[in-house]
């Protein structure tokens, strides 16, 4: 992976963190500013690792279910992971959901025209690879987020009467 990709992906990550995060940090009173940072810098690391890890998954996944195994690893391109970026600034809730999904499906779509050529298999059985490796790191994105949430909210005392 060149280091324009990695910043790349980095800065994607970044901005999807932020997206979820700030809304949430809006709305609470007297969280303090390191904290923010903490959080916003160890999103970033998650949302940029699970965006390293969407193609190499969708790779696995093609190896698994197609019938002819990708011989090269599928890996991020500058092309490829630029349009992350701006989905990322798209992720705040207030500026688009449906926009910001539309983008990652472009982003999708483009990851499965580079799969179907490592491949060697038609688009379709590629953009399905692409789409269960997708929703896959997305589920377990969302659940680590809940769980994290879970852990780190503070339970009001209760009142002993």
């Amino acid at each position: 992976m060149s280091s324009v990709v990695a910043i790349l992906l980095l800065v994607a990550g970044l901005s999807e963190a932020a997206g979820r995060l700030l809304p949430v940090v809006a709305r609470l009173s007297g969280v303090s500013h390191v904290r923010v940072v903490s959080l916003l810098l160890a999103g970033a690391i998650v949302d940029g690792a699970v965006f390293a890890l969407w193609p190499l998954s969708a790779w696995a996944v093609a190896g698994l279910v197609l019938p002819t195994a990708p011989s090269d690893a599928l890996i991020w391109t500058p092309g490829l992971a630029a349009p992350l970026v701006l989905a990322g600034v798209l992720a705040f809730p207030l500026l688009g959901p449906l926009l910001h999904l539309l983008l990652m499906v472009g982003v999708g779509a483009g990851l499965a025209g580079a799969l179907a050529t490592v491949a060697g298999v038609g688009w379709w059985e590629a953009a399905g690879c692409v789409a269960v490796a997708g929703v896959g790191l997305g589920v377990s994105v969302e659940a680590v987020r809940r769980l994290v949430v879970k852990l780190n909210t503070r339970r009001a005392p209760e009142s002993v009467a």
